[in-house]
């Protein structure tokens, strides 16, 4: 598979550039315990595929996710998610790479809405385009066990990243969330 296919094929996390770019500059949120929850299990989300830890991402996909939602053809539930994402999280033709920048919950306590930049690096030897920039939105959902689990994902493909772009990009990573 050729990576432009890999990369609208695989991934359902990518706004757009500006999008990135107004959350690397918006002031830091004031989150709740629970959105501080949700927070930590982005970072943990993220760093399964970072990882290759295939079992570990498995375990943050709710069992009836729906990825790609927009999409004419989303992937629907956990063992269809981990198989098309498999190639990602093996992180072998196209490393990836996000952290949240917001994170919300409203009148649903057990539903959250987290969003921020991702980075997109193909391995292809020669490559012209090396990164891509984009952003994501997850919806997540405290499954019966008390673990928030991602229900939903989705966005369009990202855009070709400079390498301030990129650089802004990992300086804006924080492992930790702001409590208001």
């Amino acid at each position: 598979m050729t990576s432009t296919r890999f990369f609208a094929a695989v991934l359902g996390l990518a706004l757009s550039p500006l999008a990135v770019a107004q959350t690397s500059t918006s002031p830091e949120p004031k989150l709740s315990a629970a959105e501080c929850e949700v927070w930590a299990r982005e970072l943990g989300f993220a760093r399964s595929v970072a990882e290759h830890d295939g079992d570990a991402f498995a375990g943050f996909i709710a069992e009836g996710a729906v990825f790609g939602a927009k999409r004419p053809n989303p992937r629907r539930g956990r063992d269809a998610v981990v198989a098309a994402w498999s190639g990602l999280v093996a992180g072998k033709e196209l490393r990836l790479s996000w952290y949240p920048a917001m994170v919300a919950i409203g009148g649903e306590a057990d539903v959250a809405s987290s969003s921020g930049p991702a980075l997109y690096e193909d391995l292809s030897p020669g490559t012209k385009q090396r990164f891509l920039l984009g952003a994501f939105q997850s919806i997540w959902h405290r499954d019966a066990d008390g673990a928030w689990r991602v229900l939903f994902d989705d966005g369009i493909e990202p855009q070709p990243a400079s390498e301030a772009e990129v650089a802004a990009f990992r300086a804006g990573r924080r492992e930790s969330c702001s409590r208001g």
